[in-house]
């Protein structure tokens, strides 16, 4: 079930549905916010939305889901809903992104080197990976 958020964003916001083309509209979303295409490695996803005025972004899918990002031995779980808004080069105020126990809030890019990305916890604290790290398929 779709959140409050999710659903105050939903009016003008482009939405699809079914896995193979939400899947597709990810991959080209964060591509064209110049960050790596593999940050949402989800399966069985029901609806993306994507509200280009906010640029608030949506994902809902069937279940929750594990996923270890094998370059840095770190797993990331996905809830069945995950929000976040959405500008060049920036993911920020995510929802429904742990990493280990602590929630992700921010992915962007270093602005001075486009090959590393930033990720940030509520806890504040930040890391630096190589942006192949979360490359497609890994």
């Amino acid at each position: 079930m779709a959140s409050q958020l999710v659903e105050s964003h939903r009016a003008g916001a482009e939405v699809l549905k079914g896995d193979d083309i939400c899947k597709k509209k990810c991959v080209e979303l964060l591509e064209e916010l110049g960050l790596p295409k593999g940050l949402f490695p989800m399966d069985d996803i029901e609806e993306v939305g994507y509200n280009h005025e906010s640029g608030f972004v949506w994902i809902l899918q069937k279940k929750k889901k594990e996923h270890t990002f094998n370059k840095i031995n770190q797993t990331v779980s996905y809830d069945t809903e995950v929000t976040a808004f959405v500008e060049k080069g920036k993911i920020k105020n995510v929802t429904g992104v742990k990493i280990e126990e602590l929630s992700l809030v921010e992915v962007y890019v270093d602005e001075s080197s486009a090959d590393k990305v930033i990720v940030k916890t509520n806890t504040g604290l930040a890391d630096t990976h190589d942006a192949a790290v979360f490359a497609l398929g890994e």
